[in-house]
């Protein structure tokens, strides 16, 4: 249990409050009693426990909506007066108009919302440059580096490194991967997260993703990013400066912390979570990952290095092809196979509004969609 905070309460809207990082966030108002009052919460379609949420932490009924369907109230909360830190954890591009919305509104965002990043770095960066809000990370590896960034001046950067699990399939065989099923690539070995995300840690295409939200939200050049495989999942996040330091954040995997520092940055609360038993830690291991069986990772790369549209258009297609797989119409290795093929046939545009954004990932689906079932007819 935390401690009662003397200072005035900072005050939270929650975006996609119903889900695992928005359910986890309010976990972390819980224990830090004092600390945080929550004046808006919008979930997607789970009308009963936003309501029971609302009742706990006395929102009104204006400030409780189910918005799945309707990001103008997204975008309406996080340009709330009464707001000073919005967490941004809705899954998809409803999501991104309220990041932009309150990025322009000069706030903290608390950042779970991956695409707008990924599919939007450019629109996300405008707002924040005239807006003059903040974005802190909730991304277990990007909390991580935003941690260790403070350990020097960012001119001494000399790498970031990006940890990954290696999901289910790590050390598996080009061969092997052939005849993997959805229950296998669903059973992650350290985290506990919904089927989307797994299915990508199992690709790498979660790590590959990370990596052009790393360079969006650090402002360094993609050379500069590495992914290093860490099966343990303790050491979330590296950056090595100039001199040779390198400077991790180590905890047991818990997103519980990397939400709460979102919170609280530069300040950290005082509930304990992902503590570690040094004496019973053992052995961490590192190697790097297999960009022949796992050719998502390199598709990412390529897509970052395209820039414009390119990783809207890499993002959507993903999507397309892991809800393709999750529904048994496309094999585990099938998944990277329609996304190079997308990007195959993609030609670069440029990204500076959500309208633009919207039209890549529109036509990326389409694409991808026809590529999936070209493979059923065959």
């Amino acid at each position: 249990m935390g401690a009662v905070s003397s200072a005035p309460p900072v005050r939270l809207a929650v975006l996609g409050s119903t889900g695992s990082v928005g359910t986890q966030a309010l976990d972390v108002v819980r224990a830090n009693p004092g600390a945080y009052e929550v004046v808006a919460l919008a979930a997607g379609r789970n009308e009963k426990l936003l309501a029971e949420q609302a009742a706990e932490f006395s929102v009104a009924d204006a400030r409780a909506r189910c918005a799945a369907d309707d990001p103008a109230v997204l975008a309406g909360f996080a340009e709330l007066p009464e707001v000073d830190v919005v967490l941004n954890a809705v899954v998809g591009f409803a999501g991104l108009p309220a990041t932009v919305a309150a990025l322009q509104a000069g706030k903290r965002l608390a950042l779970a919302n991956k695409e707008s990043l990924i599919a939007a770095g450019p629109v996300v960066a405008a707002a924040r440059e005239t807006g003059g809000g903040e974005i802190v990370p909730v991304d277990s590896e990007h909390s991580a580096v935003y941690q260790a960034l403070q350990a020097g001046p960012r001119q001494a950067v000399r790498r970031i490194l990006l940890t990954a699990s290696g999901g289910p399939f790590r050390g598996r065989s080009r061969a092997e991967l052939d005849r993997v099923t959805v229950a296998d690539a669903l059973a992650h070995p350290t985290w506990s997260m919904g089927p989307k995300i797994t299915i990508d840690s199992s690709t790498l295409m979660n790590k590959g993703l990370e990596v052009i939200e790393a360079r969006e939200l650090f402002a360094v050049e993609l050379e500069q990013i590495e992914v290093v495989v860490h099966p343990q999942s303790v050491i979330h996040g590296m950056v090595e400066f100039s001199d040779g330091s390198t400077i991790a954040q180590l905890s047991m995997p818990d997103m519980r912390l990397p939400i709460a520092y979102a919170l609280a940055a530069p300040g950290r609360v005082a509930q304990p979570v992902g503590v570690i038993d040094w004496a019973r830690l053992g052995t961490l291991t590192f190697e790097a990952p297999d960009p022949e069986a796992f050719p998502c990772l390199r598709l990412a790369y390529r897509a970052a290095m395209a820039g414009g549209d390119a990783p809207a258009t890499l993002n959507a297609a993903n999507e397309v092809a892991v809800a393709a797989f999750l529904g048994g119409r496309l094999p585990w290795r099938g998944i990277a196979e329609v996304v190079g093929e997308v990007l195959d046939g993609h030609r670069r545009g440029y990204v500076s509004t959500i309208d633009d954004v919207v039209e890549a990932d529109g036509r990326a689906r389409w694409r991808a969609a026809a590529a999936v079932d070209r493979r059923n007819a065959a």
